[in-house]
């Protein structure tokens, strides 16, 4: 009776309502207790009759005794869920069931194995290749720890690793008899291993093995199932703790980089006699990799940078805060354009990752004489619109920042005229995809800059940026999108 009880509890592929299957047999249970609880030890006839009816019924006996014992293990197993529900760590969870294991399955050693955290916390189990998937031992009792702390579990190898293939819970009887058991113990006469299974998949094994043959039944294999699917729940709820508490720390960690950031822009477009300038950066992300800054340098003359910096998030944050800080220090000695990034680029040579770069335009623009002294370093191509509507775009700059220890980059001097208008703008505005996936381009930067030429500055950036929304269906640029722009005015 036991094994039927215990199959309608777990059939191996889902876990049923045994809950009130425990109800059930503790009720069974109860009442046979209160039954035989008033027949007499010893002595009178109504006694006698009892004993008698006891032994005539004794497959009665023997079977309410067997749900006894099924109702003990099914107590047991609920007071180990309780138990290891109470936590939210994983490392715990296992430790836990490890201790309080032995009460409920009786083993001489014993592990779990789980997924490596990278892919329970990404949630790349279905996406990962079985053969791919590493689990790691986490819990172990019984073995030589040290050495199977550094185990990684190979998928097919072993009763273990053919359990983590197939998602079968298996009992070996007699492991000498079994090929596909690996002797990882020499003591092990007997093994049992049930997968612990989310979402149909496999996320980590339990393993038992006993110094006895035939140490294992049918009916313990359906409690070390039942005892896996509440594992596999505790740990996906555990998980998600870990994922919300991370995510929470992040987003604070965030949250602090972008409010630096913020502080290292601008706070306010500049004033310069007979130019309109302004700038706004539109952060795909909490921390832009994007930049730009003016730096006065006298009266009548206007530093201008703008930059994209490789990645995003803090990296490209502190990558930015670095940049800033060595073109400002360069800046303010007073190099040129065309040397101020040729030290910048031995700084960044010497600090940055080999995949790590920067695009940037550094430019000085004389109001009096309305030049423009200008360096660009892999950046885009800046628009000129000519009061008439006719565009073209500059293409005359050198590598990128950080990549090559003795890059040369050279200054060029463009005029800057009444009517004209200079738009610095980073990637993200050109490469912004639309739902068929063409990007924006920059045949279209220069039609919405002519169309809105009439506006200010500041109205002419959010003019494109409108624009870049409407051409992405509302999705907006995936990479973060920066404007500077500079209209020459009239005179007074």
């Amino acid at each position: 009776m036991e094994s039927e009880e215990l199959t309608h509890l777990r059939d191996g592929n889902g876990t049923h309502d045994w809950r009130s299957r425990v109800r059930h047999l503790t009720s069974a249970t109860s009442s046979f207790i209160i039954n035989t609880a008033n027949i007499p030890v010893s002595g009178g006839r109504k006694a006698a009759k009892a004993r008698t009816n006891m032994a005539d019924e004794g497959k009665v006996m023997t079977d309410s005794t067997t749900e006894l014992t099924v109702t003990n293990k099914l107590r047991l197993l609920l007071d180990i869920t309780k138990k290891i529900s109470q936590s939210l760590h994983v490392e715990e969870v296992l430790m836990l069931v490890m201790d309080t294991l032995g009460s409920l399955l009786p083993y001489d050693a014993a592990g779990i194995y789980v997924l490596e955290r990278d892919q329970l916390h990404q949630g790349l189990v279905a996406e990962t290749n079985i053969a791919d998937r590493v689990f790691r031992a986490e819990a172990v009792r019984g073995y030589d720890i040290e050495e199977l702390m550094e185990l990684r579990l190979k998928i097919g190898e072993g009763i273990i690793g053919y359990v983590a293939q197939t998602g079968e819970a298996v009992i070996s009887p007699d492991v000498r008899e079994d090929p596909r058991y690996v002797n990882a113990r020499k003591e092990t006469r007997s093994e049992m291993v049930a997968p612990i299974i989310s979402n149909d998949e496999v996320i980590g094994v339990f393993d038992l093995e006993s110094d006895r043959v035939n140490a294992y039944t049918e009916d313990d294999r359906q409690v070390l199932m039942l005892l896996t699917s509440q594992v596999a729940i505790i740990i996906e709820k555990a998980m998600l703790h870990e994922q919300l508490v991370e995510k929470k720390r992040l987003a604070a960690q965030l949250e602090v980089a972008r409010q630096v950031q913020l502080s290292l822009l601008p706070n306010r477009d500049p004033k310069l006699e007979n130019y309109d300038i302004s700038a706004y950066n539109f952060s795909t992300e909490e921390v832009s990799g994007d930049y730009y800054d003016f730096v006065s340098i006298y009266e009548d003359h206007l530093g201008l940078v703008i930059a994209d910096v490789s990645g995003k998030g803090v990296p490209a944050a502190l990558l930015m805060a670095f940049l800033r800080a060595s073109l400002r220090a360069a800046i303010h000695i007073g190099y040129a354009p065309n040397i101020s990034m040729s030290k910048v680029n031995y700084l960044l040579w010497e600090s940055i990752e080999n995949h790590q770069f920067v695009t940037a335009f550094y430019g000085v623009l004389d109001a009096t004489n309305r030049t423009l002294a200008y360096a660009n370093a892999g950046h885009n191509p800046p628009l000129l619109l000519d009061e008439s509507g006719e565009a073209r775009f500059i293409e005359r700059g050198g590598l990128p920042l950080g990549m090559f220890k003795d890059a040369r980059f050279y200054e060029y001097y463009l005029q800057i005229e009444s009517g004209q208008i200079l738009v610095l703008y980073t990637d993200g505005v050109t490469e912004a995809e639309g739902p068929a996936g063409e990007e924006y381009g920059r045949d279209r930067l220069a039609n919405v800059v002519r169309e809105g030429r009439h506006l200010t500055a500041r109205e002419l950036i959010n003019f494109i940026y409108t624009d870049l929304l409407e051409w992405t269906g509302g999705a907006g640029s995936s990479d973060d999108v920066t404007f500077v722009i500079i209209k020459a005015l009239s005179k007074l």
